[in-house]
């Protein structure tokens, strides 16, 4: 099984001060240890410490010329883009770890969404296909969503679920990565650091076990 897991805290998991590190880093650091690490190979790829380029007006013409006729320079500005596509591509499962930040994805994260999700690399355009003409070219991926927040309420359901903009948004761009199976583990409640907060991470920890129980058995 081929793996991608991508991290896109700005923290890092060791931080002297327990209250500084990143639990997202945290998270995929126990699903992974779960797996047998003999039956998995693993991608690694940290855009909170190493962001990718935004895309810029440039980044768009080389996109929308052909290969064959791109120049060295519209090359060059597709090469991140390139390695990014080759590691998702290779990848049967994702392993997405990622902190809320401001209600959302981390800009870093976003530079990530936005250099992979590419005409004819990951989707294919088709006016005939009226409103919806867009298509995934790629398919049957699972992403496992590692996510953390400072808050509570949050979660589909709870009280706060309109101000989650960091799932919804993951979910609609997941089908463009050829997710077909998504699924999220979140915990709460970071900066109150209480009982409750406890109990998210027990939970969460639990769950993530179980899914790579359910993983190694397919």
């Amino acid at each position: 099984m081929k793996l991608l897991r991508i991290d896109a805290s700005a923290r890092a998991a060791d931080q002297k001060n327990p209250s500084y590190r990143s639990i997202s880093r945290q998270m995929a650091d126990h699903f992974i240890s779960q797996l047998p690490q003999q039956a998995v190979h693993i991608i690694r790829r940290d855009v909170g410490k190493h962001p990718p380029r935004a895309i810029s007006e440039f980044w768009i013409e080389a996109c929308f010329i052909a290969a064959e006729q791109r120049s060295y320079s519209h090359q060059q500005a597709l090469l991140e883009s390139d390695t990014l596509i080759a590691e998702l591509a290779a990848s049967s499962v994702i392993v997405l770890a990622t902190p809320m930040y401001n209600y959302g994805m981390p800009s870093a994260l976003k530079a990530w969404v936005d250099q992979v999700i590419r005409i004819n690399k990951t989707f294919d355009f088709d006016a005939t296909r009226g409103d919806s003409p867009l298509r995934p070219l790629l398919q049957g991926k699972t992403l496992i969503l590692c996510w953390s927040c400072g808050e509570y309420g949050l979660a589909p359901g709870e009280h706060k679920a309109a101000m989650n903009h960091l799932v919804p948004h993951l979910k609609t761009v997941a089908h463009y990565l050829g997710v077909e199976r998504f699924i999220d583990v979140q915990i709460q409640g970071q900066e109150f650091a209480d009982e409750r907060h406890q109990q998210s991470r027990e939970q969460a920890f639990s769950r993530l076990s179980e899914l790579a129980q359910q993983l190694t058995a397919q």
